[in-house]
């Protein structure tokens, strides 16, 4: 296939207004693809490369830029440039940094203009076509005429949007039935959603179950015999930074399991330290003796999706709970079963007393909808928060001289692709943090206007706030009151952040009266 189809899809991707729209014209897209295409279409319809690192940044780029492009037509096809990405990635030694520019010269010179450009937000993260990955799974279900679930379950037990379209697209419904909940192969994590208070909550689900909503690292844990894997909220796997955890799962009598839960730094009371204090145990394969003598991991679960064989996704919540207190005992989160709210907000308090940041409403008749955000979890904290991504950030003056510290903070939009602006905030930052900022924003820069640096939309960052107000200055039309910065939440990937709908919908919940 060859890029310019591509290229002109997605033009018309970009431009169509209705999601049925956009789902036929990927389908009809997806069927042209030849077998061994189809990986590096879906990829690219998601908006992704298929390295998992390139090492071409901005700079890199500007120069590519600087080629001449093509005349009006290019026979560039979607294979070449999948085989020039990988030979790019694959460059190391003495010398890489030039040696990578001058094959991503020659490429560029290959395309259009058009279709440099196309590459060059595809390189950089920053394809906004309005082709999510919900709607890439349509497109695939209808191009493979099989029913968008079985498409949906695939992606869901298997997190690999190509692999998935290729068995989809070449095997047919047949090819997905692989796709089954295995062992030591992660899934994605079920997510929840944000009610307004323990009322709004009740009122959604009926009868409830009310866990403390720990802020400790999101753990999927798999267990087969006495090989114990541990992987992150994104999938990556994390063991060798978590043994303790590996051990106590390890004693568990269960034979084979795969638990959801966290890992949680505790104090000498049983109270929770900061989430940035938990985070350090992970990613630092050196200390991992000294730091577990430090700072000690608890592991609590909240959920269990696999038992001796058995999936239990379907089952309802209810069914998963009870069966993880009898294969965990003594390692499961808090919780309780009420339809009451005087009950629930005495929950609610109890669970901040112990200095919890809130709690989980979870519907007892839920299955686990892995990689989905839905209304069937609700989380309630304390002190609202929103992770949102940050798009650029302001040079700061006084104490902050030298230090980028106003951020420019988005929420994602599903619908239309990118990110929507809130507001801005330099609150509640360090000195070591500010110094932290800047080093990974500038490392992620795309272009500068004045006193704004711009960079690509993924680091996420964890933002308090008083209330949601109208809002004139800012295309959602609602901007953060009184926003503060907790922390970056280095375990999110900005795919994960909170939607401009989620904040739409705190602010008409609280009347939408303030501007």
């Amino acid at each position: 296939m060859l890029l310019s189809r591509l290229v002109s899809t997605s033009r018309l991707v970009t431009s169509a207004s209705g999601r049925l729209e956009k789902v036929a014209l990927l389908a009809d897209l997806l069927r042209e693809a030849g077998s061994d295409e189809v990986e590096i279409l879906a990829a690219y319809l998601s908006g992704a490369i298929r390295q998992t690192r390139l090492g071409v940044g901005y700079a890199g780029l500007r120069s590519a830029r600087a080629a001449a492009a093509a005349a009006s037509a290019s026979d560039l096809t979607l294979g070449e440039v999948d085989t020039a990405l990988d030979r790019i990635a694959s460059v190391t030694g003495k010398g890489s940094e030039g040696e990578r520019q001058r094959q991503l010269r020659a490429l560029w010179e290959r395309a259009t203009a058009e279709e440099q450009e196309f590459l060059g937000r595809l390189v950089l993260g920053e394809l906004r076509q309005g082709a999510l990955e919900g709607i890439v799974l349509e497109a695939i279900a209808r191009a493979g005429r099989i029913p968008p679930e079985q498409v949906r379950r695939a992606f869901m037990t298997t997190g690999d949007l190509p692999t998935v379209a290729r068995a989809a697209l070449t095997e047919g419904a047949a090819g997905l039935s692989q796709f089954a909940i295995q062992l030591f192969r992660p899934i994605l994590p079920m997510l929840a959603e944000t009610a307004q208070d323990v009322g709004d909550a009740l009122s959604r689900l009926g009868t409830a179950a009310l866990e403390y909503k720990l802020d400790g690292a999101r753990v999927q844990v798999h267990k087969a015999g006495d090989e114990v894997r541990i992987y992150s909220r994104r999938l990556n796997e994390v063991t060798a930074a978590v043994p303790e955890v590996v051990e106590t799962v390890r004693a568990l009598p269960a034979r084979e399991l795969i638990l959801d839960g966290e890992a949680i730094a505790l104090r000498g009371d049983g109270s929770p330290l900061p989430f940035q204090t938990t985070m350090r145990r992970f990613g630092r394969r050196l200390e991992v003796d000294r730091l577990r003598r430090e700072l000690p991991l608890s592991p609590l679960f909240f959920d269990l999706l696999y038992l001796d064989g058995e999936p239990l996704l379907d089952r309802p919540q209810a069914e998963r709970f009870a069966l993880l207190g009898k294969v965990a005992p003594g390692l499961v989160v808090p919780g309780i079963v009420t339809a009451r709210v005087e009950e629930a907000e005495a929950f609610l308090a109890g669970a901040l007393a112990h200095g919890h940041e809130g709690v989980m409403a979870k519907a007892v008749d839920a299955p686990y909808q892995a990689g989905h955000r839905g209304q069937r979890w609700l989380k309630l904290k304390a002190v609202r928060t929103l992770d949102l991504v940050v798009l650029a950030a302001e040079w700061g003056s006084g104490r902050r001289q030298g230090w980028l510290s106003n951020l420019h903070l988005g929420a994602r939009d599903p619908d239309a692709g990118g990110f929507v602006m809130l507001g801005k905030t330099f609150k509640g930052m360090t000195d070591e943090l500010l110094a932290w900022q800047t080093e990974q924003l500038l490392a992620r820069e795309t272009t500068r206007d004045g006193h704004i640096v711009y960079v690509r939309p993924e680091l996420v960052v964890e933002v308090a706030f008083n209330d949601v107000q109208t809002s004139s200055q800012y295309p959602g039309g609602v901007a953060l009151r009184f926003a503060r910065i907790k922390g970056y939440r280095h375990d999110k990937a900005a795919a994960e952040a909170d939607t401009i709908e989620s904040v739409r919908e705190i602010h008409r919940q609280a009347g939408g009266e303030r501007e």
